[in-house]
């Protein structure tokens, strides 16, 4: 039988249910371990953590999101394989995306979400906050119950993050759908295809694609306008995928983070003796709650780095090549940083020093947000309940839960939890008015540049979508662009024209090559 600490902790759905005994059994290993017939580290402890998490040179992020136990695209030789990594960028699960990339290509990035997370536009986000989340809050407790997860979690978290980006009110809802359909980031039963047609990052992708496009040629006084109008430090104009890509990832990553602290942090103030109280009498706890189950409970169990040098961990040397799976939720319990780690304390010293929004270059940029949003609504539950209990009837009695967790190797979050709401003496309760949902800061914009109408087709007023369901169009485009209607990651673009397209890939899409086009199509009757 299978030594506990050996047995395979990407796959294996026993250890999703408990993370927490796998990983002590671990750290009996020490600090680092390698598992018996694994090609990949794991790294327990506190401070060899933040080392890591520290030394950005020597460490690639550039499987964060696939994981230390998929295999390389290429054999890893020599002490630096930098070039190797840029190389091959495009073949690892999200290569191209914000918490892969490394270097100045990060920075960069990076420089534009910052301008997002400022103080002044998360004080006027939290107005958006207060609101909705007074709208949940209300409903819910009037009801008597709710499931916290799915009516209000996912959506109060998508909506908060669509209202920062200034997404348009009439694409609210598709948004909400999306994220709420969607597996989580390292699913155990398998990662979706992110150039999948289907995959939620591509269909919100198309989405972005027409603001970016839209907002670059008729800028507003929004968001949006902002983002996609934005120029790096060094004064260069961003590639309008890459802010394409930006939006998408911020967007998707930004629902599991507070979505699932939310659900934990729940967690803790319904079984917890006399903390709900405790927290009613006095509001101005609830912050140091959130830091502990962050510490405790935290929504990411692991991340991961590629060693891209040969290099040092403590007195441990490790070659260029090595992947490494930073244990986040094991390194929060080091009993070596903590006293009592298994403990829930209120008021723990330090508490802030955990490393569950990372450290260093990759720290979550949206924590502030994340503590806010879970923050605020946790206030209003409470403020209108006189108490919150698990429903026996699906999770059973206290001490003797029964919960189901998503299956991830990288979220640590409930799939559902089921609440009674008692309301509070004298809480009114009553409607608030129209939903804050259709709050708007600019119109919705076109799907494509406005052209004159054509009886036929057109690379300035016929989407995609159209030209790939006529066989004749789409053996017209494999002529002009070969492999386009083959390509998975023209999928995000099927609802733009190709003169739209067009501002994404100048060089491929010249206007010479989409005239000949035009001339091609004209002698097609349009379907």
């Amino acid at each position: 039988m299978t030594e506990l600490a050996d047995r395979d902790y990407f796959t294996d759905h026993e250890i999703l249910v408990d993370p927490y005994a796998y990983f002590e059994a671990v750290r009996e290993k020490g600090a680092i371990y390698q598992p018996k017939g694994k090609d990949y580290l794991m790294v327990m402890g506190f401070e060899e953590t933040l080392e890591i998490m520290r030394n950005s040179d020597d460490f690639s992020a550039i499987i964060g999101l696939q994981g230390a136990s998929a295999p390389l695209p290429f054999a890893a030789q020599g002490g630096d394989i930098t070039a190797e990594i840029e190389a091959h960028r495009d073949e690892f699960h999200g290569g191209d995306l914000l918490v892969n990339l490394d270097d100045n290509t990060h920075l960069q990035l990076r420089s534009l979400v910052n301008r997002l997370f400022t103080p002044s536009r998360l004080k006027a986000n939290e107005e958006f906050i207060q609101a909705y989340s007074d709208e949940l809050a209300r409903e819910a407790v009037a009801n008597g119950k709710v499931e916290l997860v799915g009516k209000i979690a996912t959506p109060f978290v998508t909506l908060v993050i669509a209202d920062l980006l200034g997404i348009p009110a009439e694409d609210r809802q598709k948004f909400m759908d999306i994220i709420q359909d969607a597996p989580p980031p390292g699913n155990l039963d398998g990662e979706l295809d992110l150039d999948a047609e289907d995959h939620p990052f591509m269909i919100m992708g198309g989405y972005f694609a027409q603001y970016v496009a839209d907002r670059r040629a008729n800028p507003t006084q929004d968001i949006l306008s902002e983002l996609a109008n934005a120029r790096y430090p060094d004064g260069t104009l961003p590639d309008e995928m890459a802010i394409v890509k930006l939006g998408m990832f911020m967007f998707g990553a930004g629902q599991d983070t507070s979505a699932k602290l939310l659900g934990n942090a729940m967690r803790y103030i319904v079984d917890q003796p006399g903390l709900q109280d405790r927290l009613r009498a006095d509001p101005s706890l609830i912050p140091a709650l959130i830091e502990e189950v962050l510490r405790l409970e935290g929504s990411t169990k692991q991340t991961a780095r590629l060693a891209r040098k040969d290099t040092r961990i403590g007195d441990l040397e490790i070659k260029a090549g090595t992947k490494i799976m930073l244990a986040i939720a094991a390194a929060n319990r080091d009993p070596r940083r903590w006293e009592d780690p298994k403990a829930f304390k209120l008021d723990r010293p330090k508490i802030r020093e955990h490393v569950a929004f990372g450290r260093s270059a990759h720290t979550c940029a949206g924590a502030p947000l994340a503590r806010v949003e879970v923050r605020v609504i946790l206030e209003k539950l409470l403020k209108y309940t006189s108490d919150i209990d698990l429903d026996p009837a699906v999770h059973g009695p206290r001490g003797a839960r029964k919960l189901v967790f998503e299956p991830s190797f990288i979220i640590r979050g409930l799939a559902e939890l089921h609440l009674k709401l008692t309301p509070a003496e004298g809480v009114d309760l009553a409607s608030i008015g129209p939903s804050v949902i259709q709050k708007s800061e600019a119109p919705v914009p076109p799907s494509s540049p406005a052209a004159a109408p054509s009886a036929g087709y057109s690379t300035a007023v016929t989407k995609l979508a159209v030209l790939l369901k006529d066989a004749a169009a789409k053996e017209v485009l494999d002529r002009h662009f070969p492999g386009i209607t083959t390509d998975k990651r023209i999928g995000m673009a099927k609802s733009m024209t190709l003169r739209a397209i067009q501002k994404f890939a100048p060089g491929q899409f010249t206007n010479e090559a989409l005239d000949a086009v035009d001339s091609d199509l004209a002698g097609l009757p349009a379907q």
